[in-house]
């Protein structure tokens, strides 16, 4: 099918999630969840077809675009948590009465037809498709060349097993084209979708707001801070340190600035720089942490102003000292993406002055950065991490992915 017929199509079936009970949704979930641990070896063998086709990816695509029997349980778990959770369509948002004895209530209501754009990131197919259905919203996935063998796979295993249990599955469509001219057709499809989210690199998500005539979310880059503040705890900074570079360097909550307090650069540097340096981590630095490291002075490159403002999704990272939490909530609001940062410390005002002034999605005290995520918030998935302040921020969950309408009761009631 063409990206129009595909879109149309999906526009088509718009009205059967939207109308279906909350029983309903909660069972085609636990279908799908047990369907994908059930064909997890087709899974996998696409998967490795694709991985083979990609060979010369980057290290970080390879590792996002990766399926493995962990990761596939971790997917349809996911799916699972969100059976628990509840029904954010139908809900009573708020209810008055107007001065004309009106009964006027705002509920929520599924957004419509959703179109996702991504890049190598397979199990966002299952998490969307899964989230579409909680919300009871349609779906358009169009994922990259380089995952369409193991998102066509999960596809049809998806579709296959709610037809096979008496459910309708046209909601649910992937365009097959998946070349350049594929996806800018698609972002012209606003007859068809009513909101358009990017998830991949910077310029996809560039591209995207560019060119579309389809209301954007935009899920952006994440150059991620950690702030080591003069009063913080040095080995819970080194273990959060290393947890948010190097648990997944690839993912966008992975850590890729750090800043260190000037009144303890000395003795705070060495320590956080040299656990990176012996993992192998290439590390920008400013003057004046090379100084006050001298014995890995060979190993740190000195930094740009570019540095600061890059995203690195690999063994990389930049660090800076500053000369307090002012200048490193400055910092961040300058060169970061409006993601994820945190602050390691002990002073309760530094804090909370962090906590208010840096101007971003998550914002951590004491804790990893890795934690911005749909399943880790209790969500059960997510459709991106939203870097934008409209109609939603942070990870898209459930209820994220509702609008509302008002609902009028009168008794006869006419404007005078």
């Amino acid at each position: 099918m063409t990206v129009c017929e595909t879109c149309k199509l999906a526009k088509e079936n718009v009205s059967y999630p939207a109308l279906l009970t909350t029983d309903e949704k909660n069972r085609m979930l636990g279908i799908i969840a047990d369907a994908l641990i059930a064909n997890s070896d087709a899974i996998l063998k696409a998967n490795e077809e694709d991985i083979t086709r990609g060979k010369d990816l980057p290290t970080y695509l390879i590792d996002r675009l990766r399926l493995t029997e962990s990761r596939i349980s971790g997917i349809a778990e996911g799916i699972r948590q969100l059976i628990a959770l509840d029904d954010p369509v139908g809900k009573v948002l708020a209810s008055w009465v107007n001065h004309d004895g009106l009964e006027i209530s705002r509920v929520s209501v599924p957004l419509g037809v959703i179109g996702i754009i991504y890049e190598a990131r397979p199990n966002v197919t299952c998490d969307v498709v899964a989230l579409c259905i909680k919300t009871g919203n349609a779906i358009v996935l169009r994922g990259s060349k380089d995952a369409y063998i193991t998102n066509s796979e999960l596809v049809r295993i998806i579709k296959s097993a709610l037809k096979k249990n008496g459910f309708e599955s046209g909601f649910i469509q992937l365009i097959e084209d998946t070349t350049r001219e594929g996806a800018d057709e698609f972002m012209h499809m606003d007859e068809y979708i009513d909101v358009l989210v990017p998830r991949g690199s910077a310029g996809l998500i560039k591209a995207t707001k560019k060119n579309a005539t389809i209301p954007v979310i935009e899920t952006g880059a994440g150059n991620c801070h950690l702030y080591m503040e003069k009063t913080g705890d040095l080995s819970v900074a080194e273990k959060i340190l290393i947890n948010g570079k190097l648990q997944r360097p690839g993912v966008c909550n992975a850590l890729e600035s750090m800043l260190i307090d000037r009144d303890i650069l000395a003795k705070a540097a060495p320590v956080l720089l040299g656990a990176l340096a012996e993992r192998n981590v290439t590390i920008h630095a400013c003057a004046e942490t090379i100084s006050a490291c001298p014995e890995l002075a060979d190993k740190l490159i000195p930094a740009t102003e570019d540095d600061y403002a890059r995203e690195y999704l690999g063994y990389e990272i930049s660090c800076k000292a500053v000369s307090g939490v002012d200048e490193a909530i400055a910092h961040i609001n300058k060169y970061g993406t409006h993601h994820s940062e945190v602050i390691i410390t002990n002073d309760e005002s530094a804090a909370d002055k962090f906590l208010r002034e840096v101007d971003s999605s998550a914002v951590y005290v004491n804790a990893s950065t890795r934690y911005t995520d749909g399943f880790e918030f209790g969500f059960g998935a997510e459709l991106g991490i939203s870097t934008q302040k409209l109609h939603v921020r942070g990870p898209i969950g459930p209820e994220q992915l509702t609008s509302f309408k008002y609902v009028i009761h009168g008794n006869g009631q006419c404007r005078k």
